[in-house]
């Protein structure tokens, strides 16, 4: 055993090595391959077994038309089958569906019951107007949600009798799986006991005689098994086309289903559902219709009566004042008395300069007097 050792020292660690060469990509690993199926396998039931094999018994590989004839009435049901199917699934417009309900849901979205116009136009009107307008809106709205009720019942009742179609054609598409699958088993049982007895003892005959004609007969029975494998072959190929169609039955039913329970949903949850809160807003506005009404008549008699004892209040002071105001004011007697006193003055002033005036007159009419006459007597002087 080796021996445990202990050190200090670091490892050195491994220089880094740079390349050009791509990294190798690691394998994915691979899923286990599916065990492949045989028709043999098929599950038949003993009544069918028994079926298989007298039907084995009455095959002639020698017969070309019945080699060319085999199964193909099984294989033409098959192709009539799959253009039934293509056909419904070509013709199924489920965009329809989804435009319908997308509609509708458009329909309830435009609906908004808060909604309110700006302005003030009296509280009363706006109240009145909001409320019109919201039945107005809802009128609108639901003759469109009606009609898209009406398309979407249609489409599930359209889309639940496809569901049905699908379930038939489920069972003939087995049934013609089960058809076929009895064929290629007949086919098989009658060519191997065809290889296992017939070709060999023909193989044999031509060997022992050595005669042309027994060696052409085997070469024949050979390409006629050959010609009745391929038959075989295309029947197995026709049988994988009806396996294929049962999960592609399946997976447009399954469609149809998740379709119809959404139609369902709709109709009977969301329209509904819609319409009866389409009520309570409506109740709602007439709750808040009446509340809002009742505070403006509160607010409206209040303001009335602080207005009303603001004017009482002016109105008693002011016929106070007027009571006992006199028929003439002191200041209007005191104003005509200074009026008065300054008329008399003015008056006695311009008096006394009229008198000052005619006493000066007087002088000068006697100077300019004495003026004149002794200048007369100078002029008679002279």
């Amino acid at each position: 055993m080796d021996e445990l050792k202990l050190t200090l020292e670091e490892e050195v660690p491994a220089a880094p090595v740079l390349t050009l060469d791509a990294e190798e990509p690691k394998e994915e690993e691979k899923a286990p391959a599916a065990k492949p199926v045989t028709v043999e396998e098929t599950p038949l039931t003993p009544e069918e077994r028994k079926i298989v094999d007298d039907f084995a018994d009455k095959i002639d590989v020698t017969n070309t038309t019945q080699v060319m004839q085999y199964g193909s009435a099984a294989q033409k049901k098959i192709a009539s089958f799959s253009e039934t199917a293509l056909n419904n699934v070509r013709t199924k417009d489920l965009g329809e569906v989804g435009e319908a309900i997308t509609g509708l849901v458009t329909e309830l979205k435009g609906f908004d019951a808060t909604e309110e116009e700006k302005g003030f136009l009296g509280f009363f009107k706006r109240s009145g107007n909001k409320i019109a307008a919201m039945k107005a809106k809802y009128d609108k709205v639901e003759v469109n949600v009606d009609r898209i009720t009406g398309v979407l019942d249609q489409h599930q009742v359209t889309l639940l009798k496809d569901i049905a179609m699908l379930d038939k054609m489920y069972d003939m598409n087995l049934s013609y799986f089960k058809e076929l699958s009895m064929y290629i088993l007949a086919g098989k049982k009658k060519l191997q006991q065809v290889r296992a007895t017939v070709l060999p003892e023909l193989v044999e005959k031509a060997k022992r005689t050595g005669l042309p004609e027994d060696a052409q007969a085997a070469n024949d029975m050979s390409g006629m098994c050959e010609s009745f494998e391929k038959k075989l072959h295309d029947l197995e190929l026709t049988r994988m086309v009806s396996i294929q169609m049962g999960p592609q039955i399946r997976l447009v039913q399954n469609n149809d289903k998740i379709m119809a329970e959404k139609i369902q949903s709709t109709l009977v949850n969301t329209i509904p559902l819609w319409k009866s809160q389409m009520v309570l807003a409506l109740g709602l506005a007439h709750s808040q219709q009446a509340m809002q009404a009742q505070r403006a008549v509160t607010d409206m008699t209040n303001e009335l009566l602080r207005k009303n004892a603001d004017a009482l209040k002016m109105g008693s002071i002011e016929t106070a004042r007027e009571a006992e105001r006199g028929v003439v004011d002191i200041e209007t007697l005191k104003h005509t008395n200074e009026q008065l006193i300054s008329t008399l003055d003015e008056v006695k002033r311009i008096q006394d300069e009229g008198r000052e005036k005619r006493r000066a007159a007087e002088a000068e009419l006697g100077r300019i007097e004495g003026e004149l006459k002794e200048k007369l007597l100078q002029v008679r002087g002279n």
